[in-house]
């Protein structure tokens, strides 16, 4: 399964940029970012049916992820900040009707190769 992330980019602080992950069917997914002093962190997840989201509290109020047509999910980053600083990657999760933890990286089965987003200040 190959995920193609795309969206990112250089901005201001207080600026924004979306995010697109495409996906080759439906899938539960999320968002997840990493900097090279920091482990993948997680960001933002959206269920399969995408009745629920979820998103990390450092993001809470500033980013929004939502699913589009053709099994796109898009993470809309607002406000954004030099410490939204990072590669955001998109991850797939296969549906299985189990529990599992959507902050979780290993939760998901594929990934996207990442796509770099910088904010300065």
């Amino acid at each position: 399964v190959q995920l193609q992330a795309s969206g990112g980019g250089l901005v201001q602080a207080g600026g924004s940029l979306r995010l697109s992950c495409a996906a080759p069917g439906r899938y539960a997914m999320g968002w997840f970012r990493q900097t090279p002093r920091q482990e993948r962190e997680f960001v933002a997840a959206i269920t399969w049916r995408g009745g629920n989201k979820y998103h990390a509290a450092a993001v809470r109020g500033r980013f929004t992820i939502s699913r589009g047509a053709e099994n796109t999910v898009f993470l809309q980053m607002n406000n954004l900040r030099p410490e939204d600083t990072a590669v955001y990657y998109c991850a797939a999760r296969e549906p299985s009707g189990s529990v599992y933890d959507h902050s979780a990286s290993n939760a998901y089965d594929y990934w996207g190769q990442g796509t770099q987003v910088t904010v300065s200040s």
